[in-house]
C-alpha cells in the first residue's frame, strides 16, 4: 500500500473502509454492474452526475437498489478533501438503505425483495484479531488490499454490491427513509455510550446537537441518564427540551458556561469544527470521561495542552462500531422508536444540502431519495 493509500486508511475514522481484492468470491460468469451516481470531481466539492461500473455480484454478494442515503458531515469533509486524502472522482455516502435485487448463490441472510442497510464498514479481511472480535471497523490487515469499485463509500448512487456479512437486516415494516443515519450517526454514538455502561442517575453531556448529537441525547436517555446539550445557537434549545434534555447550554453565552466544573460523568463530543477539549474536560467529575466521535477538518483540528487536562479524568476516541454492534443499534432503535429527524430531498438538491451541512443549517439529517436519480 503506497503512502497515499495509507493516509487514506488512517483518516477513515468516520466513513471510509477499504474493500478487499476478491471480496465476495466473484464468479466469472457474472457481469459488472453499471451504476448512476453523484460525485465530486475535485476539491471544490460540487456534486455532479457520474456513471461507472461496480464489480460483478459474487457468490457471497448482495446487489441492492439504493432507496435512501443520508448525508453525513464526513461526506462533506470528504468531498472538499478536508482530511487531505480524497481521491477523485469521489462518490461518498455511507448511510444506505436499499432493496435487494440479486443475491449470490451462497447468500443465506438476504433474499430478493428484502430491505438491507449498508454503512461505512463495507469490507474487511475477516481474519485479523479485530475482525474476529467483531470490530471490523478496526481491521488491521494491510497486505493485498484495494478500494474495490471506486475510492469511496459510494452511497450516492443507484446500486450497491456488498458481501452479505456487511449488510444490516431491516424489517419490512420499518420507516426505511429514517434508518440510513442509524448506521453512521447512530452507531457512532451508540457504541461508545454503551461501552461507557451509562446507567440511571449518570449525568451525560452531549456537545454538538446535530445528526449524531440528537441521537446521542435519545440513546443516553434510553440508558437512564440525565442529559445536558451544548451547542452554539439558540434555535435548538426548545427542541433539546422536547427530546428530554434536562439542560441546554449555548456556548456563545459566557454566563451559561459558568458553574459547570465537575458536573458530568461523561461528555460526548460530536463537534466537527475547532473547539477546546480541555474546556469540556474541566466539566467532568473525578473519574469522568470525554468521548470524542466528531473529527474536524485537518486545518481545524484542536490542540490539547496535556498540562491543562484535569487530573483524574479520561479521554477516549471512538470509531463507529462493528457489524454485529451496528445490527444491535438498528434493532435497539427500532424497538425503542429512536429515529433520526430527517428531511428527505431529491438528489438534485445535494449541493444545497452539502452547503447547509457545512454551515450547520440542518435539523438534523438530510436523506437523499436516490430513486430521484432517474428523474
Amino acid at each position: 500500500m503506497n503512502k497515499k493509500m495509507k493516509s487514506y486508511k488512517s483518516f477513515t475514522a468516520l466513513v471510509i473502509v477499504w474493500t478487499m481484492l476478491g471480496a465476495g468470491h466473484v464468479s466469472a460468469q457474472n457481469d459488472s454492474i453499471h451504476v448512476k451516481a453523484y460525485a465530486a470531481m475535485d476539491d471544490k466539492g460540487v456534486q455532479v452526475p457520474y456513471e461507472y461500473n461496480r464489480r460483478p455480484v459474487g457468490d457471497h454478494d448482495v446487489l441492492a437498489d439504493i432507496l435512501y442515503c443520508g448525508i453525513c458531515h464526513s461526506d462533506v469533509h470528504e468531498a472538499f478533501n478536508d482530511w487531505d486524502y480524497t481521491v477523485y472522482p469521489n462518490v461518498s455516502g455511507h448511510e444506505m438503505v436499499g432493496r435487494v435485487a440479486q443475491v449470490g448463490k451462497d447468500v443465506t441472510r438476504f433474499k430478493v425483495g428484502d430491505y438491507i442497510g449498508i454503512g461505512a464498514v463495507q469490507a474487511s479481511c475477516m481474519k485479523c484479531p479485530q475482525c474476529k472480535a467483531d470490530n471490523e471497523q478496526y481491521c488491521t490487515h494491510e497486505g493485498g488490499t484495494g478500494f474495490g469499485d471506486v475510492t469511496s463509500t459510494c452511497g450516492f448512487s443507484d446500486k450497491m454490491v456488498v458481501d452479505e456479512h456487511f449488510g444490516i437486516t431491516i424489517p419490512k415494516d420499518a420507516p426505511v427513509e429514517k434508518l440510513g443515519p442509524v448506521m453512521c450517526a447512530g452507531i457512532t454514538v451508540y457504541s461508545p455510550l454503551k461501552a461507557a455502561n451509562i446507567k440511571s442517575g449518570d449525568k451525560v453531556a452531549v456537545a454538538g446537537f446535530g445528526g449524531p448529537g440528537h441521537l446521542a441525547v435519545r440513546y443516553s436517555l434510553a440508558f437512564g441518564a440525565e442529559v445536558t446539550v451544548f451547542d452554539r445557537t439558540e434555535e435548538k434549545r426548545a427542541l433539546a427540551s422536547e427530546l428530554g434534555a434536562a439542560g441546554y447550554v449555548n456556548v456563545n453565552n459566557p454566563e451559561e458556561m459558568e458553574g459547570l466544573q465537575g458536573k458530568f460523568d461523561y461528555i460526548l463530543t460530536t463537534i466537527p469544527t475547532r473547539y477546546d477539549p480541555v474546556q469540556y474536560m474541566n466539566m467532568l467529575k473525578l473519574g469522568g470521561e470525554l468521548i470524542i466521535v466528531g473529527l474536524p477538518a485537518t486545518s481545524e483540528a484542536p490542540d490539547i495542552n496535556i498540562n491543562a487536562i484535569p487530573f483524574g479524568t479520561r479521554i477516549s476516541k471512538s470509531l463507529m462500531g462493528g457489524i454485529a454492534e451496528t445490527q444491535e443499534a438498528m434493532d435497539f432503535s427500532i424497538k425503542h422508536g429512536i429515529y433520526p429527524m430527517v428531511e428527505v430531498i431529491p438528489v438534485q438538491r445535494m449541493n444545497e444540502a452539502f452547503q447547509n451541512v457545512k454551515e450547520g443549517k440542518v435539523h438534523f439529517r438530510y436523506v437523499v431519495d436516490m430513486q430521484t436519480l432517474n428523474q
